[in-house]
């Protein structure tokens, strides 16, 4: 299905992120996790992709499991780093050929074993470029693939003026993106400043909300390695610290403040929620229970 049916469908919007397993065991173990988030009647899912293509056979794979062994709609990442048109022209083609509808297009970060790659010898060196190659390839939909495109709440770390970001993410939007998806982010101020600044520039395609829970330590820890830039307000991080080493606490603290965020998203009448999950489910499902809902369904009404 194509993803602007979806939106039409849904009105708004409830999905999950997950990264292609590294082993069989660790493939199994996700799919366990995959079956409980499934009841959550999702929109669609989506799974990371590689930096550089690593990863890239993972990513398909998962992605056709999903597709079909699944009532879930996959959604897969895609990124220009790295690669040659023709290698892109490839997978693309692969998708379409499983049934597969939807792209997520992104500029993607060089592979960890390249920091200094580059990115004008990319073949596409922004992903306002993939994003109109993308646009021209053929689906089993005349429309061709459904797009989304990364949002940056907090600004993006590559783009420190933000009204130069805000061109750039307008040119993804005019090549052919049907939606975007923003980073995670743990103030929804920043979300909502966002969201006006894209109606101002002329943007009007739905804008997903990207929420993940902090559930440990180490989890706080990874997000800002990962995702760099991300804030953390004061009172989230004052909260964490009274847990202390308490484990269990810091998760509940974090699904907490998730679960505030997501009913104030609603409550602003947000396009839709996309929850990075990390291959898990307790968190995702405790904050669909936090919320008082079963499933997705609930959460449009």
């Amino acid at each position: 299905m194509h993803i602007t049916d979806i939106f039409a469908r849904d009105g708004t919007t409830f999905s999950f992120e997950f990264f292609p397993p590294k082993s069989d065991a660790a493939a199994e173990q996700l799919f366990t996790h995959i079956a409980r988030l499934e009841n959550l009647k999702p929109s669609f899912v989506s799974v990371t992709y590689g930096a550089g293509g690593s990863g890239r056979q993972r990513t398909h794979d998962l992605v056709v499991r999903l597709k079909d062994r699944t009532s879930l709609m996959p959604v897969p990442h895609l990124t220009c780093v790295c690669h040659t048109e023709g290698e892109i022209a490839a997978i693309l083609d692969q998708y379409a050929a499983h049934g597969i509808d939807n792209i997520l297009a992104l500029g993607g970060d060089p592979p960890k074993d390249m920091p200094h790659h580059d990115r004008s010898k990319d073949v596409f060196a922004h992903a306002a470029d993939l994003v109109a190659f993308i646009r021209r390839r053929s689906t089993s939909d005349p429309r061709g693939f459904g797009i989304g495109v990364a949002g940056f709440p907090e600004g993006h770390p590559a783009t420190p003026n933000r009204l130069l970001e805000m061109d750039f993410l307008k040119a993804k939007v005019d090549a052919g993106a049907d939606y975007i998806c923003t980073q995670l982010f743990f103030d929804n101020h920043d979300f909502f400043d966002f969201r006006d600044r894209c109606e101002l520039a002329g943007i009007k395609v739905p804008i997903i909300a990207g929420i993940m829970p902090i559930t440990s330590a180490n989890s706080l820890r990874r997000m800002a390695e990962t995702a760099l830039g991300a804030r953390y307000p004061a009172k989230l991080l004052r909260s964490i610290s009274r847990a202390g080493a308490n484990a269990q606490a810091i998760a509940r603290v974090g699904i907490h403040w998730a679960t505030e965020q997501c009913r104030d998203l609603l409550d602003h009448q947000v396009k839709g929620i996309h929850f990075y999950t990390l291959n898990h489910s307790d968190a995702t499902i405790q904050i669909y229970q936090n919320l008082g809902v079963v499933d997705s369904y609930q959460l449009r009404r």
